[in-house]
């Protein structure tokens, strides 16, 4: 009897590739290749390092596995194994934790007809664990920065064997403060290997990292991150900021079934923006940076099976957050960038999915999100919010055509008509109804909100049509910006003399407080300290989280600025 092949191998689509590849692609269903799969495989085959920069969703992981996985076949497969510390032919740098966990799935299955073996490391993880996966000699290493750095101090990794290097999402790297792990891990590398980045951009200091370790690059442009998903519906509805918890469970009782991710600016929000949505009967959970990867993972798989419906993250908890079907995302607090906001909104409208990107704008900050849109190249309707009454037509719309499209079996005509006969001879019917609906609760966890609904095209963009109902600054606040942006100064325990520069600088403060760029005022870098402004809305949140013990930057504290701070030599950003 002839063996059959376990996948057919004539697919014209991939067939200038390498058998094991073509095979792994079909059982996976592929039926063809993405525009940035196709763009990546032609330049890495003429030996081009990459830089590859493409939406969300587009396939980059699946695109560099192709370009790494064929050149170890091109060299004739993968490395005869040897006792003693791991030395990966492929390491590919992830900067979270969920975005590591997700590039491991994806090579896994893409190199397990090569066969190579993948590994993946990251903080938050059990070390024996990661000991026991190494001694096993993995081909391919996926890892944080911090724990393959650990790892290497440790002597379980070598990386002097390494041919290929890829970093994933170099722009998040570098704004969470990794420069030092990766020149580390750069410094134990051989010069002659392949170097690939992806980022959503290419500012200066991700450049200056792409022109010091790329040899002869190319850019991959695989989707367009600057234009809109044309899959993608963009929604912005002015708000009052304190009416933002009542618009998204507003947004919920209108879609109940939709799978929807909300993006808020804090892990403290996250946690208080959850909460307030389970309390009020939403199945809604907080992802965060502070939970066990065991807490992490259980989330995730929550809201994959929709055991949960909302799930609320922190830009940085939900970078690599690999899940399907999400039919909604909220931006309960605005993004800090163009970029953030096309990464945000690419985690809906997957796969050919149609999706929604909700944003919720304070009237004063129209201006903002206006340029916001227009630096993204995304056109997005302007409307008020819907009022309680739209909601509670719209829930009962929907209800009233779900009911009259079921079907009632005939065991359940056998099993409940008798009874709903009965029921209907002593009851009014309405009555009954009414009565049995309040009980299902097929109405929606809560009542719809009152809102108020603020016309769009009132007034001028970004004029506030009401009294501005913000709380006064804290004391110590320093004085509006042009009117608009108003700061809180800081002291930090680092200085010039200790080798702070107003970058690292920079880096340590968005990732100690969990702000974005555009939160943090002047830097002013002094002799043996320096003074950092932080926008007011985030003062208190960021002063809680740099107070927490920090096992990378521990010597860097920080604390209220005193007028008698020592003065010196200033830099600024």
């Amino acid at each position: 009897m002839t063996e059959q092949p376990d996948v057919p191998t004539e697919q014209s689509a991939f067939e200038n590739m390498p058998r094991p590849l073509a095979e792994a692609l079909v059982r996976r269903g592929f039926e063809a290749l993405t525009p940035v799969q196709t763009a990546v495989l032609e330049l890495a085959s003429a030996g081009r390092d990459l830089r590859i920069v493409s939406r969300t969703g587009s396939g980059k992981t699946v695109a560099l596995g192709l370009a790494v996985g064929r050149a170890v076949l091109e060299r004739g497969g993968a490395r005869p194994k040897e006792r003693g510390p791991a030395r990966p032919e492929i390491v590919v740098i992830a900067p979270t934790r969920e975005l590591a966990a997700q590039v491991g799935r994806e090579l896994t299955w893409l190199f397990a007809r090569i066969p190579l073996r993948v590994v993946t490391v990251t903080g938050g993880t059990n070390l024996g664990l990661d000991f026991r996966a190494l001694e096993r000699q993995p081909d391919v290493l996926v890892g944080t920065p911090g724990r393959i750095v650990d790892h290497m101090t440790r002597g379980a990794i070598l990386l002097d064997a390494t041919k290929e290097l890829v970093l994933d999402e170099a722009d998040a790297m570098l704004d969470l403060g990794f420069r030092d792990e990766l020149e580390q891990i750069f410094a134990r590398m051989p010069a002659e290997r392949s170097t690939h980045l992806v980022s959503a951009t290419f500012a200066d200091e991700v450049l200056s990292l792409a022109n010091r370790h790329q040899k002869n690059p190319a850019i991959v442009h695989g989707s367009d991150v600057g234009s809109a998903h044309a899959d993608i519906e963009h929604v912005a509805y002015l708000v009052r900021s304190d009416e933002r918890p009542a618009a998204v469970m507003n947004f919920l009782l209108a879609e109940p079934d939709e799978r929807t991710l909300v993006f808020v600016r804090t892990r403290i929000d996250a946690t208080e923006v959850a909460d307030g949505l389970a309390q009020n009967g939403f199945r809604a959970r907080a992802i965060s940076g502070e939970m066990s990867q065991r807490e992490r993972t259980a989330t995730l798989e929550a809201f994959r099976s929709g055991s949960i419906r909302v799930l609320v993250a922190t830009d940085v908890a939900a970078r690599g957050l690999d899940v399907q079907g999400i039919g909604c995302v909220v931006h309960y607090d605005l993004p800090g960038s163009a970029e953030t906001l096309t990464h945000r909104s690419g985690r809906t409208g997957r796969a050919g999915e149609k999706g929604r990107s909700v944003m919720l704008v304070p009237v004063s900050a129209r201006d903002k999100a206006s340029r916001m849109l227009s630096h993204a190249r995304i056109k997005a309707s302007w409307r008020a919010l819907p009022t309680r009454t739209e909601i509670e037509a719209q829930v009962e719309r929907r209800l009233t055509s779900e009911l009259r499209e079921r079907v009632v079996s005939d065991e359940a005509k056998s099993r409940y008509g008798r009874l709903a006969s009965s029921l209907l001879e002593s009851r009014d019917p309405v009555e009954l109804v009414t009565m049995l609906l309040a009980d299902t609760g097929l109405l929606g966890a809560c009542t719809p909100r009152d809102v108020q609904s603020i016309d769009p095209d009132r007034g001028a963009p970004g004029r506030p049509q009401r009294p501005d109902l913000r709380p006064p600054a804290p004391r110590g606040a320093s004085a509006p910006r042009g009117g608009r942006q108003e700061f809180v100064p800081f002291q930090v325990s680092w200085g010039s003399s200790d080798g702070a520069d107003a970058r690292r600088l920079l880096a340590i403060v968005c990732r100690r407080g969990n702000v974005s760029r555009e939160d943090v005022g002047a830097i002013r870098v002094l002799g043996r300290s320096s003074v950092v402004e932080i926008a007011t809305h985030m003062a208190d949140a960021f002063s809680r989280a740099v107070g927490a013990p920090d096992s990378r930057d521990g010597h860097v504290k920080f604390r209220p600025y005193l007028p008698q701070a020592p003065r010196g030599p200033q830099g600024r950003i």
